[in-house]
């Protein structure tokens, strides 16, 4: 069985250093849980691809297929890397409205790895004041971890990277310790005609 991560990159650049670490989180719980025997494929999600698509849900209530298909990618995680940049010591809009078109009750249980960038250490603990309470409220379960890459931290790799490898191991510790991901089908019959008809 295939464990599959998603990390979801809310960076407005191209490159970004939000994707920059989207990635290497991605990495290093795909090496942990690759250490621990499991198949893992990695898919990644830029919510910039699909900014006008949230603002069209938001106000209509439909997805379009693109975010459809980024929407459903998240639903199907193993598990999940959220990573945005810290605007006003908080996450983007971006970033928050992508997780409120989710349906209710997609990220119950799942484990999720947060990370952040900012221009300075000064925003750091925008991860724990505001990232981190919107998942617990959401139900998931997140790692002990969390990452934040000010500028200044890209030129310190082993420290960065220190950092990144423990919060990888503890998402594949989270995501090896539960059963594979599942999505219901809402259209799904739960009465098959037969017993309709049989008044069951």
């Amino acid at each position: 069985m295939t464990r599959r991560l998603v990390a979801v990159s809310a960076g407005l650049s191209n490159p970004s250093s939000t994707r920059l670490l989207a990635d290497r989180l991605a990495e290093a719980a795909r090496a942990a849980l690759a250490a621990r025997g499991e198949e893992v494929e990695v898919r990644a999600v830029e919510l910039r691809d699909v900014a006008h698509d949230v603002t069209d849900h938001l106000l209509t209530g439909f997805p379009s297929p693109a975010l459809k298909d980024a929407l459903d990618a998240v639903a199907g995680a193993d598990g999940l890397i959220a990573v945005s940049p810290i605007f006003n010591a908080s996450y983007s809009g971006l970033f928050k409205s992508f997780f409120d078109v989710l349906d209710d009750g997609v990220l119950d249980d799942k484990p999720v790895l947060l990370g952040a960038t900012g221009g300075t250490a000064r925003h750091s603990l925008a991860i724990e004041h505001a990232l981190r309470p919107m998942f617990t409220y959401l139900h998931a379960v997140v790692a002990p971890t969390s990452v934040f890459a000010a500028t200044e931290d890209w030129g310190h790799e082993g420290t960065l990277h220190q950092r990144i490898g423990r919060a990888g191991g503890e998402l594949a510790a989270l995501v090896a310790a539960r059963e594979p991901a599942t999505v219901a089908d809402p259209f799904a019959l739960t009465t098959t005609f037969d017993d309709l008809l049989r008044g069951a």
